[in-house]
């Protein structure tokens, strides 16, 4: 079992992963055009946009994998930024998506839908022992769980706290949880509506979930693909509940997201005058010193929003973000 974080979000990497974007692995004109996305992530899936017929899975699965195959390795997105949804593990597809697609060693990381449970997972990566043993490659595979329903929100921290027990190298590593909003509200009855209110409580369990393991938070597809405002509105709700990142479902999307979860200008010369500020109570013996405030007053700052200033300036420096001097 994964053991609690207690270093803040549990993050030692500086890479974002602010945009999921699906492509669907049915079109080859899909395919091609996943070359040139500015997507953090890109998800080949096999699944929800895939019609379920045998057919289709079969010929999307080798579709995807002729892409992936050849394809010019100087074309392909970096390892590190491709991700395969696959068909879940109560489908007949399931077995040949993962044998399939764990050939390629571009694949890094794998998204499994309809996880409701840590035995769920446990079938992921005995899968994922099985397909690597006749492979060559030794990289780990990151897996991403899919919370879809009531079965999973109850579980959450049995799925957020899951450990392969093969091992990362063999088995797999549990490296975020993604919100499937649409799947949820279908399985629970829960009514959509655009204030989201009625989602607001699961979604602050996913978020506490992953970050109590040092997992990756990855909030809903907002469906309504053409209103970039309300996709602002959205990405800004899922920010300040601490999601990391959001899906996609289409390119236009990308750019909103990526300038969304990142610190504002006001955020980052905030940040960075907590952390020189409180460089100087340091040397003078002193845990915490009042923040001058917009509009007059102080506010207290000690060690915890030290803590919060410090992932403020990391995330920013990651996303190239200019940090102001401040003296």
């Amino acid at each position: 079992m994964r053991t609690l974080s207690t270093a803040g979000n549990g993050k030692t990497d500086q890479a974002l992963r602010r945009s999921y974007l699906y492509v669907p692995s049915s079109s080859d004109r899909m395919l091609d055009k996943s070359l040139s996305t500015p997507s953090d992530i890109i998800i080949y899936d096999l699944e929800d946009s895939v019609p379920p017929s045998l057919h289709d899975k079969d010929s999307a699965r080798q579709r995807l994998s002729t892409f992936l195959s050849r394809t010019p390795e100087h074309k392909l997105p970096h390892p590190e930024r491709i991700a395969v949804r696959l068909n879940d593990i109560t489908t007949p597809f399931f077995e040949n998506d993962i044998s399939e697609i764990l050939k390629s060693p571009f694949v890094r990381t794998l998204v499994l839908p309809k996880i409701h449970s840590a035995r769920d997972l446990h079938h992921v990566s005995r899968a994922v022992r099985i397909s690597r043993a006749r492979t060559s490659t030794s990289f780990p595979i990151r897996i991403i769980a899919s919370v879809e329903s009531a079965r999973s929100a109850w579980n959450l921290g049995e799925i957020a706290s899951w450990a392969s027990e093969y091992g990362p190298d063999v088995g797999g590593k549990l490296g975020a949880l993604l919100f499937a909003a649409e799947d949820y509200c279908a399985d629970t009855s829960v009514v959509r509506t655009p204030s989201r209110l009625e989602l607001l409580y699961v979604r602050s369990q996913i978020a506490t979930a992953a970050k109590a393991f040092g997992l990756d938070a990855i909030d809903m597809v907002c469906v309504n693909y053409k209103d970039l405002n309300y996709l602002k509105d959205e990405c800004e709700d899922g920010r300040r509940l601490g999601f990391n990142g959001k899906q996609a479902i289409h390119p236009t999307q990308v750019d909103t997201i990526h300038s969304t979860f990142v610190p504002t200008e006001k955020e980052i010369l905030r940040a960075a005058k907590i952390l020189h500020q409180m460089e100087v109570a340091h040397s003078s013996q002193k845990g915490a010193f009042g923040l001058e405030m917009e509009g007059g007053g102080k506010e207290m700052i000690d060690a915890p929003m030290l803590k919060q200033a410090e992932n403020i300036i990391r995330v920013a420096k990651a996303a190239g973000l200019e940090i102001p001097g401040v003296g």
